[in-house]
This record gives structure tokens, sequence and C-alpha cells, in this order.
């Protein structure tokens, strides 16, 4: 009996994974072409998107987007319950709008940031919340 349990439970954690990932996946590229788009616009608009000099190029928005992805698959996979995966992401979003806010020396480009920062989150939070359990298995 100890080997069947040892067997599956590999493949039990596989099948809770690959959920995640996919989720993960589509809400990355959707925040990536999101938050692409919302630079591109905020750039047509003259808005200078200039941190200490340096212009950031609108791949780096889908790029870090893409990054916040896989931490947050990261994060569903540790915390594997839905309550507790709103709460930190809520917090880490939070957090992570500090240095937009404190960094650029205009008001337009802080807009424009914090603006990334939610868009990205509404896209993959949701996304992977909705392949969490409402409760933990025990």
């Amino acid at each position: 009996m100890s080997v069947i349990t040892a067997t599956e439970a590999p493949v039990q954690r596989r099948s809770r994974v690959r959920p995640l990932i996919r989720a993960g996946a589509i809400g990355g590229v959707a925040g990536a072409i999101a938050t692409m788009l919302v630079a591109a616009v905020a750039r047509a608009a003259d808005v200078s998107l200039e941190i200490d000099g340096e212009t950031i190029p609108v791949a780096g928005f889908a790029t870090m987007t893409l990054l916040g992805a896989v931490l947050g698959i990261g994060l569903a996979v540790a915390l594997k319950q839905r309550g507790r995966f709103i709460a930190v992401c809520s917090v880490l979003t939070a957090a992570s709008l500090i240095p937009s806010i404190t960094q650029p020396d205009d008001t337009a480009t802080k807009v424009v940031l914090v603006l990334t920062h939610l868009v990205a989150a509404a896209a993959i939070v949701p996304m992977l919340a909705r392949q969490l359990p409402a409760r933990a298995d025990r």
C-alpha cells in the first residue's frame, strides 16, 4: 500500500500544477499584451516613461509582466488555497506600487506605471485564483 501512495503523490501533484501553469501562461500573455498596450498609448501621448533618465522600453513591460506570472504560479503552487493566494497577491501588488510612485519624476509616468501594475495583476491573479480550491486539502 505504501508503494501505491508513493507513486500516486507525484501524479496528483502534477495534475494540480499543470492547470496553474496553463492559467498563469494565459494570464501572463494577456497581461503582457495589455501592459504593452498601456505603455504604447502612454508613449504616443508623450509620457516619458523614464526612471532615473532611462526610458523603459515598451517590451520591458511585457517582460516584467511575464516574470510576475511566473512568480504568481510559484505562489499559487506554494499557497495551495485561493483566499491565501489572493491575500498575498494583494499585498505584493500594493508593495509593487511603491517604486512606481516614488521613483519617476513626473506624475504621468507614475500614473502609467501604477496602471500597468494593476492591469498585470488583474490579468494574472484571477486566472490563477480560479484554479485553486477555496480550502486547502488536508
